[in-house]
């Protein structure tokens, strides 16, 4: 079975008229924030929802509040535009209490035009029936039924997701038979992520298409080297002068969010010169949540004044400085002079087997059943936590679920104890694994 990509949909609107109430409405107690992921709480841009039995990624495209008519007008194209260029569907919401306003027209135009699937919301409408007259206007801007919500209120929210839910098996064309490796290159702007493809490319001379995406910007390159196929999915994007730095970071995590999402893989591309920073943990962390697999390429790596501790000194760094993915691969590169590029090849080739293992379920019981004898699992208030059975249900990442008698026992520190042992046991480099934690009551 082929595992589809989660669909990603795209909030836009003018500023005020309750993009984050929905956010935080939908994402509130649902948002699964991983404790150790650096700049995910501080500003979610993004986050996983689930709706009966649909997840999904809701994307707020929504940047600095402007406050003149123009910059507004053109701030809702550009959120426009990347709500086109990385989502699947879009939220087009609209404020009932403020009207039909001129930019909705404008931005309504640009967004019909996209061909992606538009589903229109009518926030603030607290009173259905007081304001029923008032949602029917907004049939004017040509894009379908308007669906009123309440964002404040939590009302209409359900409705509005089985609307946005029913365009999720028309977007996702995901070919369940490609077997190629995909491969996402991210990090912050020049970085050299552009360079490193280019290199590949030349290197190989036998780049099969250069297939556009959705946008201007987003290029899938496929190519084929020692007779395997790879797609690389660049992020690079549009360099605007222009732009805030807030926006051009917002861009980038919305950019690198929609193609990790697509790829298995993601190379983390960090400059040596200028070493690891905040900026390439909060990227790395966008993979590490989605559990894919992850090499980090450290570019530029001809640009160093070197002595024997130099790759020692810099590991060191980037280990610390991603501490919550202590599985990932590092290589040293150049774009530049090519040096170790078709290493890379090599090292994406076992963290894509590492990523799609199996472990049988007798191997695993016994490794579980070793790492128990040999540290006692916690007690708590006299009880003892009992595991029971483990077994891999899934791949991509490779997810174990493990049978115990209750689950708040089960700490942290002890499945990570259990996951050392299985690494220790399989390797998996490259790779995160993930841990179910089942309860099941004990048979007298």
């Amino acid at each position: 079975m082929g595992k589809r990509k989660k669909p990603i949909v795209a909030v836009v609107g003018r500023p005020n008229v309750g993009k984050s109430t929905l956010f935080n409405a939908l994402a509130g107690e649902m948002i699964s924030i991983v404790k150790d992921t650096p700049g995910i709480t501080r500003d979610r841009i993004y986050a996983d929802i689930s709706w009966l039995d649909m997840s999904f990624t809701l994307i707020d495209t929504g940047g600095i509040e402007p406050d003149s008519k123009d910059i507004i007008l053109s701030q809702m194209r550009e959120q426009a535009e990347i709500a086109i260029d990385t989502a699947d569907v879009i939220i087009f919401m609209v404020d009932v209490k403020q009207g039909l306003v001129d930019a909705d027209a404008k931005v309504a135009d640009m967004l019909r035009k996209s061909r992606k699937p538009i589903i229109l919301v009518v926030n603030k409408v607290d009173n259905i029936n007081k304001y029923m007259a008032d949602v029917y206007e907004f049939y004017n801007l040509g894009i379908g039924d308007p669906h009123p919500i309440s964002a404040a209120n939590r009302t209409g929210i359900g409705d509005m997701l089985d609307v946005v839910t029913s365009y999720f098996d028309k977007t996702v064309s995901e070919d369940e038979e490609d077997e190629r490796i995909k491969v996402a290159i991210v990090g912050k702007p020049n970085v050299g992520k552009s360079s490193i493809i280019n290199r590949l490319v030349g290197e190989n001379r036998v780049i099969v298409s250069d297939i556009a995406g959705t946008t201007r910007d987003a290029i899938d390159t496929d190519i084929k080297y020692n007779d395997k196929e790879y797609v690389f999915i660049d992020t690079a994007g549009l360099r605007r002068k222009n732009k805030i730095k807030e926006e051009l970071e917002r861009y980038m995590i919305v950019r690198t969010v929609s193609a990790v999402e697509r790829a298995d893989i993601a190379v983390l591309v960090i400059d040596a010169v200028e070493g690891i920073t905040e900026q390439d943990a909060k990227i790395a962390g966008i993979a590490h949540e989605r559990g894919k697999a992850i090499i980090v390429a450290v570019n530029k790596w001809d640009a160093i004044e070197k002595d024997n501790k130099t790759v020692n000194k810099f590991t060191n760094k980037v280990r610390e400085v991603l501490s919550f993915m202590p599985y990932a691969e590092i290589i040293f590169i150049s774009a530049v002079t090519g040096q170790r590029l078709l290493k890379l090849y090599e090292m994406i080739d076992i963290v894509s087997e590492n990523h799609s293992m199996r472990v049988a379920t007798g191997v695993l019981n016994e490794i579980m059943a070793e790492a128990v004898a040999l540290q006692q699992p916690p007690t708590d208030k006299g009880k003892r936590l009992r595991l029971y059975y483990i077994t891999q249900v899934t791949v991509k990442p490779p997810t174990f679920v493990i049978f115990v008698n209750d689950k708040e026992l089960m700490h942290f520190s002890y499945t990570r104890y259990i996951e050392n042992k299985i690494r220790e046991a399989f390797g998996f480099k490259g790779t995160p694994l993930k841990f179910i934690i089942r309860e099941r009551k004990e048979n007298k």
